[in-house]
């Protein structure tokens, strides 16, 4: 069983809620949460390289989403 901060009638709570959405409503939800993930990974890039431009950045966060390992020195 997976391990959450939300108990079983929350969750219930909020699947029922989710049920009654709209498609449209919840692929907004959807987005809305991948936004977020994208924005506290980039966080997360430019504190541990305080240095890098946002090109930089963005680049780590998608080498980190497609790629195992580091780009090569180039190509940073």
């Amino acid at each position: 069983m997976p391990i959450g901060d939300t108990s079983f009638q929350v969750r219930a709570m909020q699947f029922e809620i989710y049920r009654s959405m709209t498609d449209e409503q919840r692929l907004r939800i959807a987005f809305e949460m991948t936004m977020f993930a994208r924005e506290l990974s980039k966080a997360g890039i430019r504190r541990d390289h305080p240095d890098w431009s946002e090109t930089q950045v963005v680049r780590e966060l998608l080498r980190r989403a497609l790629l195992p390992q580091p780009l090569p020195e180039p190509l940073r």
